[in-house]
Order: C-alpha cells, then structure tokens, then sequence
C-alpha cells in the first residue's frame, strides 16, 4: 500500500466504506454537469439522475429503520458529500429531496406521517423545502406565511399576505416538486403559536399546478443549473388538518393548541435543531467540492512548467515558493477540516441513533455545525477561485471544470444560512452558559469567576481531550520562535485566543442586559464584529484539535508524520492570518512574530516533495476530475 492509500485511509474516517463505494459506483454513472444542455434539459437529466442514486443505498440510510430506511446518518452524509465530487446540482437535488424535505416529515412529523417516507425515499413522492421568503431569510422566526386553522373544515388555510411572503430559491419547487414542506405561522383560534411546518401539495399527478398555488420559475442562477429553484405563493390554500407536522405542535378538531414545550422559542429551536444534518451536509459538501479544485489545481502544478534560467528546463509551478505559499495552505486547511468535519459526523450519527439525545450536547452540535459551515464554506469558495487563478487561462476554461465549480459553490456560503448570521449564532451558543454562570454576580466576583472559572467552561476539549491536555502541559515555556513549532504551544495559543474573546464578548454584552431598547441593541451591534471574531476563533481551535486527534489514530506512522507536517502548516497559516491579534494582546513577541513566515515557508518547502501525495490523499480519483488540461499534457 502506498503512502498516498496511507493517507487517505486516515482522511476517510470512519465511513471509510460509504466513500470508497461511491469512488466506484458514482464513477461509473458519469455524473459529470453537460454545459450544453439548456436548463430544461439539464434539470431532467438531474431528476434521473437522482432515480439512478436510489438503488445504492445512500438515499434510505438516513431514515430510521422502523421508517424503511438504513438507519445510518453518517452514511447519509457521508453519500451526500461524495455526490459533490461529481456534479453540485446532483448533491442539491438530493440534500433537497432526502434530507430538507425528508427530513422534516421523518423528524418534524409523527406517526400518521410515516406512510410518506418510503415513498420519498423511492421518489414515488418528489418534494420541496419552502422555508425562504423573499422578505425573510434567516430571521425564519419571522416568516409571513400564516397557517390558519377552520375547525369547521377541519382545515388550515395556508396563505401569502404579502408579497414579501412568496417562498423563494426553493430547490425542486419550478419543475418537479408535488408536495411542499412550508414553514408558516401556526394561527388557531385567533393566537399565533410561532412557525410550524406542514405539508402543501403543489401539483397533481400529472404535473399540474393546484388551485391556490403560484409558482415561478427563477431560472438561470450563478451556477446548479440542473436545480429547478422556483417561487411559491398561496391564496387561501386548504389543506387537511392531519397535513400539520405534528412533532412539537399539534391542534385538534376542535382547534385547541397543544405541544410538549410550553416555550415558544424553545419550541422554535427544537424544531431548526432537528434538522441540523442539512447544516453540516452543506459544510462537508463545499469542502469536497474544494477537494475536487485543488486536486485539478495540484496536479496542474506538477505538469505546467513557466520561466527558469536560460538553457534549463523550465520551473514547474510546484516549485515556486509564491505558489507554494497560494496551494499548500489551502491543502492543509481541507486535511483540517476534514478531520473536523469526520469528528463533527460522528457526532451527528451517535446524537441520531440514540433515544433520548443529550439536550446539552445536541445545543453544542447545533452551533459547532453552524460554525463550520461558515469557515468550511468560505474557505471552499477560496480555495475555488485561488485554484482557477492558479491553472491561469486554462483554468478559465469550462472544460476544465473549474469556473463551473466555482459558479455552483458561491451559494452554499448562504445555503442554511448567512455565514456572518451563523458564526453569531455559534458564538451565542458559546456565551449562554457563560452567561447564565456570570450574570449575577457583583463586578468584583464576576472578575473572580472570569479567572477561576472561564477557563474550564471554554476549555471544553472536542476531542481526545487526554491527548490534547498532555501536549499543552509539554509545550516549552522558553518563548523561543521555535516553540511555534511545538504543537502544544499552538494548541495553547489557539485556546487561549478563543478564551480571551469569549470573555471580552461576554462583558461587553453583559452591559446590554442592563440596557434597554436602542441603548441595548447599541451595545450589542457595536459587538458583532467581537461575536464573529469568538465564532472563527472556537472553530480555528476545534479544528486543530480534530487534526491533532486525527493523527493519533492513524495507524501508519509514515502517513502520521505527513500528517504531522502539514498539520503545522494550518496551524502556522492560521496564526499568520490573525498575527496582529496575537501580537497586539501580547501573545506572540515581535521578535517571534517575525520568525512565523520564515518557519511557514520552511514547512511549505519540507511539504513540496509530497505534493503529489497529498492530492491523492484527498481521495478524488484522477480519471474523476474532469479536467481537460490534465489529459493534454
């Protein structure tokens, strides 16, 4: 076995067999978008292409068995994620289909909604999520959409008040979709219970549109031209009283509300929390995809040669440090966030098989998967459009895959939700039991407590906690620029950032809970750059531990010192990135400061030789890549 097979056995993770399977079976179905198709032409080809991707088994296993399903979420991600190394509009249509609008029946519905699943899961019953409104994106609490109940018909009227309440960018909803999941608000007996979903049949089985529902057609986007996203709107639609997801909200006959969480809120974000597989898809998906454009670009950069000295063979790309420093740090960053991304799965697929979940540990997950959507996202599109930049003209071309990664992937940075909206999402998760811990006590013993006590609760290791604690307590204490070198010391360096942060953010807010009206929503403004600051800063640290945690159960311990290397390089690039911060806060000295480039560039040139390695570690085969440029040289 070679080292590259080494590594990428280590990369894989546990659901090691789901991606292996789908290297084969996905090959084999030439998955690849066809540019010249039209759009209508493109979406029918998407739709049978997702037929072709029942058989394998990826659709099913993320229901519960007593549903018809696998009963194994990380093999539904896992499946989901795979998918983005072939064709995005494929991934879309399948997050859409099996995990937004499945998943809201299967985990938002009850009993007298089980019937539907194994219809869904064999696309007897094609669906759409309309959660989206034109007037309301993130703030979903908010949504125009009303759902009201006749107890007369035994029906809920569902419609559009407004214009700004028309569903919008909603997959599947232009062409194929039947049945709707729509988020409105729940209104009976003329109390508004805050926003449930029910289900909305949109069109017959022929094809056609109901009575009461407009649809639109969006048409041409920035890219995922096989997705038929459209726009829904409803004028007084009735639908069965039993069309109500009932889960966490249910009404009788005779119109009267009831649920098992008295809390409105709390009754709100248990309902988003059970879909946070969605959430963690899109993250994991985006960083195939910037596998795939690195894989091309990497492989570019061993063939392309330009310039060098006169009577010489030209440089080839690979071995010029500015290109070096432009593509082996992206690399490292997807090794780190796959690890990251592998841990957070495993997460997600014990959280999903157990009876009653941990209520704390499914709030943690909830905001980490929010947090690493952002990072993992934009760093996909970066990684993306540096590659581009990289393979210079040719990679311009659509033929070299590229550009059309680059015009699919943009969207996933605002797929389930704003980036900027979830690193404060994660970074309000990370200072409510602070919060709560501080809130009351007296200036002087909220210092004591800050000093005592913060420590521990940010300090809450996300994996191999044993490990990670031995390395911070063997880091060298001499302050040498060397030690940057020493993982301990850039693990310590990493928490302690994330320390500080949270508790400036946290007395910062605590000033705005003793505000009122403009005064509070001052204060906390003025505190949104800290809040995105804290979010970036836990998922930096999250992320290094993963690796670090990654490394130690590689078995390999060739591929354990590659690991090790380019491990060192995220770490380094991160603090690089945020060295200002370090260094204003009197973490890092002037004198080591200086040194973190020089040592960067050092690991970069140890890295060179394996570059080939590392690209193959990433796991995407080369006869899948879909790169014209590489075959012609």
């Amino acid at each position: 076995m070679t080292l590259s097979d080494e590594v990428r056995i280590a990369l894989d993770g546990k659901w090691r067999h789901v991606r292996e399977q789908s290297r084969t079976e996905l090959a084999a179905m030439e998955l690849a978008y066809d540019l010249d198709l039209d759009i209508d032409a493109a979406r029918e080809r998407t739709l049978r292409q997702l037929h072709g991707l029942v058989p394998t088994g990826v659709p099913a296993a993320g229901f519960r068995t007593e549903h018809g399903g696998g009963g194994d979420p990380g093999m539904a991600v896992t499946g989901i994620e795979m998918l983005a190394q072939f064709d995005l509009s494929l991934m879309v249509k399948a997050g859409v289909q099996w995990g937004l609008f499945g998943g809201a029946v299967e985990n938002l519905g009850t009993e007298r909604h089980r019937d539907l699943i194994p219809r869904l899961i064999e696309l007897d019953l094609v669906g759409c999520y309309a959660m989206t409104e034109i007037g309301h994106g993130s703030n979903v609490q908010h949504l125009e959409t009303t759902a009201t109940y006749d107890a007369e018909t035994q029906e809920f009227v569902v419609d559009s008040p407004t214009p700004s309440a028309t569903k919008d960018y909603i997959g599947n909803a232009a062409a194929h979709a039947t049945v709707a999941a729509v988020y409105a608000q729940l209104v009976t007996r003329g109390e508004n219970h805050g926003v449930h979903c029910f289900l909305v049949p949109i069109r017959d089985d022929q094809g056609q549109v109901l009575e009461g529902v407009e649809v639109g057609d969006d048409r041409h986007k920035g890219g995922l031209g096989g997705v038929d996203n459209g726009r829904l709107a409803f004028h007084q639609v009735r639908i069965p009283r039993v069309n109500l997801l009932n889960k966490y909200g249910d009404v009788a006959e005779d119109g009267t509300y009831s649920s098992p969480i008295d809390d409105v809120n709390r009754r709100f974000f248990s309902m988003l929390g059970t879909l946070v597989r969605g959430r963690i898809s899109v993250g994991g998906s985006a960083l195939a995809a910037a596998e795939v454009a690195l894989s091309i670009a990497g492989r570019y950069a061993l063939q392309r040669r330009q310039f060098g000295q006169e009577g010489e063979p030209e440089v080839l790309l690979a071995d010029y440090r500015l290109h070096q420093r432009r593509l082996l740090p992206l690399l490292a960053r997807s090794y780190a966030y796959r690890f990251a991304q592998n841990q957070q799965v495993s997460r997600m697929d014990r959280l999903q098989r157990a009876t009653e979940p941990d209520a704390q540990q499914q709030r943690e997950l909830e905001g980490r998967a929010a947090g690493l959507k952002a990072i993992m996202t934009w760093h996909a599109s970066r990684a993306i459009n540096e590659s581009r930049e990289m393979c210079g003209g040719a990679g311009y071309l659509a033929e070299n895959r590229l550009t059309v990664l680059r015009g699919d992937i943009d969207v996933f940075t605002t797929f389930e939700g704003d980036n900027h909206v979830m690193l404060q999402l994660l970074s309000k998760e990370l200072l409510t039991s602070y919060a709560k811990e501080v809130g009351g006590l007296d200036p002087f013993g909220m210092v004591r407590f800050v000093a005592e006590t913060v420590a521990d609760t940010v300090r809450e290791r996300t994996a191999a906690s044993q490990l990670i604690q031995r390395l911070i307590d063997a880091a060298p204490a001499g302050g040498d620029a060397h030690d940057l070198l020493d993982r301990g010391t850039q693990l310590s360096l990493f928490e302690d950032r994330e320390q500080h942060l949270i508790e400036t953010a946290a007395r910062r807010l605590q000033r705005a809970a003793k505000a009122k009206g403009e005064e509070a929503f001052r204060i906390f403004n003025d505190a949104q750059d800290h809040l995105i600051r804290c979010g970036r800063a836990h998922v930096d640290r999250v992320v290094l531990e993963a690796f670090t945690a990654g490394i130690a159960r590689c078995e390999d311990e060739e591929a354990a010192d590659l690991l090790r290397q380019v491990c060192t390089v995220y770490a380094l690039s991160v603090i690089e990135d945020d060295l200002a911060w370090f260094m204003a806060h009197n973490r890092i000295s002037d004198q080591r400061a200086k040194a973190v480039t020089q040592l960067l560039n050092e690991q970069l040139a140890g890295l060179r030789p394996h570059l080939l390695t590392l690209v193959e570690g990433l796991g995407v085969p080369e006869e899948t890549l879909g790169a014209a440029m590489l075959l012609k040289q």
